[in-house]
C-alpha cells in the first residue's frame, strides 16, 4: 500500500496548514484563521475515515497523524497565548502534558522497545476539548460572543488535560511493570 494515499495526503495537507494559519493570525485576518481552522480540523476527520473505510493505514498515518494534531494545537495555544486570548497557565499545561507524554513515550521505547501506545478516550477527549477552545476563541474573534472568554471553558480544558496527562503516565508506569 502506498505511503502517498489519501488519508496521509489529507495528514500532510494539515500540517502544511499550519504556517498559513499562524500567518493568517499575524497578519489579523482572522476570518482566514478560522477557515483554515475549519480545514484542518475537516482534514483530520476525514482523514481517519477514509482510512478505515478504504483499508488504507500506515504506519506513516499512524505516527503523523497524532503529530499534526499536536503541532497544529500546540502552535495555537502559544500564538493565542501570545495575543492574549488564552491564559499562560492554560498552555503551560497543555504544553507540559505533551512534554511529559512524549518523555513518557521515549522513556518506554528506549527501556522496553514498546513503540506503540493506543490512545486513551481521556487523551481523545482532551484534544476534542483542545480544538473545540481553539474553534470558540476564532469565532469570537470574527463574531464577538461574549465579553472576554468564559473562564469555565479554560478550566474544564486544563482538568481534562490534565487527567488525560495522568492517565497517560499510569498506563505507562502499568506498562513498565512499575505499578
Amino acid at each position: 500500500m502506498g505511503v502517498l494515499n489519501i488519508p496521509n495526503t489529507l495528514t500532510v495537507a494539515r500540517i502544511l496548514i499550519i504556517p498559513v494559519f499562524i500567518t493568517s493570525i499575524i497578519y489579523k485576518r482572522y476570518n482566514y484563521s478560522l477557515y483554515l481552522f475549519i480545514i484542518a480540523a475537516l482534514t483530520d476527520l476525514f482523514d481517519g475515515l477514509f482510512a478505515r473505510l478504504t483499508n488504507q493505514k500506515t504506519e506513516l498515518g499512524t505516527f503523523l497523524d497524532p503529530i499534526a494534531d499536536k503541532f497544529l494545537l500546540v502552535t495555537s495555544f502559544i500564538i493565542f497565548t501570545v495575543y492574549g486570548w488564552i491564559p499562560k497557565w492554560l498552555t503551560i499545561i497543555v504544553i507540559s502534558r505533551d512534554v511529559i507524554v512524549i518523555t513518557g513515550w521515549l522513556i518506554i521505547y528506549f527501556t522496553s522497545g514498546i513503540s506503540r501506545v493506543e490512545p486513551s478516550i481521556i487523551g481523545k477527549a482532551t484534544i476534542w476539548f483542545q480544538s473545540l477552545l481553539i474553534a470558540y476563541i476564532l469565532i469570537d474573534v470574527n463574531i464577538p460572543l461574549s465579553e472576554g472568554f468564559p473562564e469555565l471553558f479554560f478550566i474544564i480544558t486544563a482538568c481534562v488535560t490534565i487527567i488525560s496527562g495522568l492517565d497517560y503516565i499510569y498506563k505507562g508506569l502499568k506498562l513498565t511493570h512499575a505499578v
